[in-house]
């Protein structure tokens, strides 16, 4: 029985496809997936073998489900486990898991199963990219930010000391498996941080979605079951269709950047660390970016402040931290992926449900060293 029936027969479980050919996967999203995922992995396996790449933290909370879940399905595995944050985005740990995994035994019918947030997601998919010339994967986030984001769309990274997912690859996974009952776990910063990703969404082209988290945003926040499940479907449908038409990023797909160029910039000069979030650094870039298109006319009047409403209401950052080096932002932002001949490329919304990418803005450079309501 294929994944997408299975899900079709549990309770209140939704399928998303991300339509490329032959490379076509589904998004799987509903509650309990994790305790389905023998059954739900079984048709991808070459062989009735899986490798697990998970952190400290999501060992205690749910790969004992995983486990119990791939041994009745009759599939062997064996479990790395890393350490859990963003520091563990770097060569040295993705050097160390290669070679663990290469130690396993792993060949090229092997399945590696990502189960973890963004940060895992991103480290064993691009593992995979790489072992063998290009291995098999699964994703199961548990994150928020990583269901309704990093997990789909083949993006695969790590960090370097110059910024953020410098070094990476598309791979895009087999199968992604979005459990929004493990979200529950999650502190309530961390499914707030999610959020950010989620408005993202509204801003980028559904207004219905925008207006609709203006209303349910708290409940998402909150953890209520349908308010989450809503929101990642929803979220996933939009970013399945972008990928679907721009897969390696050379046109549409730089609307997934609205929030980034700010976001990655600061959450390098904080050095990666929990003292700001990814979700939390891209609320802060939607809106500093929101404001950059006000200043030079591309924006409808008052669109800043209700982004600002949306994101600051439920409780997350706006401003640039007190304290940051601006020099060393600038300097981060010109080192950022979007860069093209020495130009930065911002994607800047103009309108709720509307963004323009590829905007070069003179002076920027100025703006974000002097303007101190940042």
């Amino acid at each position: 029985m294929s994944a997408e029936r299975e899900c079709a027969q549990a309770a209140a479980c939704e399928t998303v496809a991300v339509e490329l050919g032959s490379r076509r996967y589904d998004i799987l999203i509903g509650e309990n997936l994790i305790a389905q995922a023998g059954t739900l992995l079984r048709p991808l396996l070459a062989q009735p073998r899986a490798l697990i790449v998970t952190d400290t933290t999501v060992t205690e909370l749910h790969l004992p489900t995983l486990e119990r879940a791939l041994t009745e399905a009759g599939i062997a595995f064996e479990a790395f486990v890393l350490p859990p944050g963003e520091q563990t985005k770097d060569f040295q740990h993705l050097a160390q898991l290669c070679e663990r995994l290469l130690q396993a035994g792993m060949d090229r019918r092997s399945l590696l199963i990502a189960l973890g947030g963004g940060v895992i997601g991103d480290l064993a998919g691009f593992a995979a990219a790489i072992l063998l010339r290009g291995v098999d994967f699964v994703q199961i986030p548990t994150t928020l930010l990583a269901q309704v984001d990093s997990s789909v769309g083949g993006k695969t990274a790590i960090d370097m000391p110059q910024g953020k997912n410098l070094v990476g690859a598309f791979h895009q996974p087999r199968l992604v498996l979005a459990d929004t009952g493990s979200l529950a776990s999650l502190p309530r910063r961390q499914r707030l941080a999610g959020y950010a990703e989620v408005v993202k969404y509204g801003l980028l082209g559904d207004i219905d979605f925008f207006h609709w988290l203006e209303t349910h945003g708290t409940g998402v926040v909150d953890g209520e079951a349908a308010a989450l499940r809503h929101a990642v479907a929803v979220s996933c449908q939009a970013k399945a269709g972008i990928v679907a038409r721009d897969e390696t990023e050379r046109g549409e797909r730089a609307l997934l950047n609205l929030g980034h160029t700010f976001g990655h910039a600061l959450e390098t000069e904080v050095g990666f660390g929990d003292d700001l979030l990814h979700g939390e650094a891209v609320a802060i870039g939607m809106y500093q970016e929101a404001r950059l298109a006000a200043r030079i006319g591309l924006a409808e009047p008052g669109l800043a402040d209700r982004i600002a409403q949306a994101l600051k209401s439920l409780g997350l950052p706006l401003e640039i931290p007190a304290g940051l080096d601006r020099e060393a932002i600038v300097a981060a932002m010109r080192r950022d992926k979007k860069v093209a001949a020495g130009a930065v490329k911002f994607a800047l919304p103009v309108a709720i449900g509307e963004v323009l990418t590829g905007i070069r803005v003179d002076a920027w450079e100025a703006w974000v060293r002097n303007d101190r309501r940042n």
